[in-house]
């Protein structure tokens, strides 16, 4: 996650133009000061007024007189006058410099930041849906350039390597389609037979479950790697309602099985994006509100807008969750409690979480003080036809 800077003092562009400013500063002063001792060494103290005659004291073997002391200290009062005239003036130009040296700094040093600014904001619009951007910074060849270029280099072999794995699971997934269909396929060969054993009917329900576990897992696999390949752009108008009431009526039987109460607040939610995939993720949330609920439980499943994004929400009772394991549930595998363990395949909300990235949108999950799931999923609202 990265850190907000909020105060000035830590940008390196303030950094800079202080550097800049007090530079300039000391560079300034120094000058000053050895001006100032060059000109005093420069110019002999006065013994006379200017008006005057130009004999030392020490030359004259009377004693001086009244009047030629009283020239005296004139000239010495001239003369100190000039000299603070100097130091004042020379102050005066010193912090005028110093104000023009910042300003010109901190424009300076904002011109030389602006490539690493517009890298910035590039590489945080780069996500792993999306590696197929580059930076490309232009310009004469210097450590900006060279730092693009090997950011460039990075991402070149990131999008090599989740290309790899994408591949790599649509493979396996595919590939394994087929010997869970022989296996299916002698089972029925087995059980198919006149008056089979018990135990031959009994194996056979055990393996046909293993089998249907296999097949969604597949089925997730592939869905995964669907979600995560690209982003959505375009798409069909979805209405998020619409698909919330047909995943809750296609699971009627296991929420009557568990004795769930539900209750539907279903406002007009239209989006683009993929129907099989928003549909899947609203299918998805369901399924979890349904398996991880308590007997006798409850759903409740709405959806809205709220201003720019759409919202499909469901909220579900259950056991007691905290915050890590909260967001622990969108890695895949990972399930209520400890890992690898319970019901269900792992995958459920990593899907919806993959889902919702490819449209734009985000998963929000809270946990329930009273026990329990909140799923949110945002999605970007479609926007308002122009009328002809």
């Amino acid at each position: 996650m990265m850190r907000n800077v909020t105060f000035p003092a830590r940008t390196v562009r303030f950094r800079l133009t202080s550097l800049y400013g007090g530079l300039i500063l000391a560079s300034g002063a120094g000058l000053l000061a050895v001006t100032n001792v060059l000109v005093r060494r420069a110019t002999p103290v006065p013994e006379k007024s200017l008006a005057g005659t130009a004999i030392a004291i020490t030359k004259v073997r009377t004693p001086p007189t009244r009047e030629h002391a009283v020239e005296s200290g004139a000239a010495r009062a001239v003369y100190s006058e000039l000299i603070h005239q100097l130091i004042v003036q020379s102050a005066i130009a010193l912090a005028a410099m110093a104000a023009v040296a910042i300003v010109l700094g901190w424009l300076v040093a904002g011109r030389v930041l602006r490539p690493l600014h517009t890298m910035t904001a590039t590489v945080r619009e780069i996500s792993a849906a999306d590696l197929k951007r580059r930076l490309a910074l232009d310009g004469p060849a210097d450590e900006l350039t060279e730092l693009s270029a090997t950011f460039d280099d990075l991402l070149d072999r990131l999008e090599a390597s989740f290309d790899g794995q994408r591949r790599f699971v649509a493979n396996a997934s595919h590939e394994l389609r087929t010997p869970l269909t022989m296996i299916r396929t002698a089972l029925d060969v087995a059980t198919g037979k006149p008056q089979p054993p018990p135990e031959v009917t009994a194996l056979a329900v055990k393996i046909r479950r293993g089998l249907d576990r296999a097949d969604q897992l597949l089925d997730g696999f592939l869905a995964l790697s669907r979600a995560e390949h690209a982003p959505i752009t375009g798409g069909s108008l979805v209405d998020l309602d619409w698909i919330a009431t047909g995943a809750l009526v296609e699971r009627s039987d296991g929420i009557a099985g568990k004795r769930l109460s539900v209750s539907t607040d279903l406002g007009a939610a239209a989006v683009h994006g993929d129907e099989v995939l928003l549909t899947q993720l609203a299918g998805n949330l369901i399924d979890n509100a349904i398996k991880h609920n308590h007997p006798a439980g409850s759903i409740r499943v709405t959806t809205g807008t709220d201003g720019a994004h759409a919202c499909l929400t469901v909220d579900s009772s259950g056991p007691m969750l905290d915050a890590i394991e909260v967001q622990a549930l969108i890695e895949p595998f990972r399930r209520r409690g400890r890992a690898r363990t319970g019901t269900g395949h792992g995958l459920g909300l990593s899907i919806v979480a993959a889902v919702a990235a490819a449209h734009g949108g985000t998963l929000d999950l809270r946990a329930r003080p009273s026990g329990g799931l909140i799923a949110t999923v945002a999605l970007p609202t479609a926007p308002a036809p122009v009328p002809a």
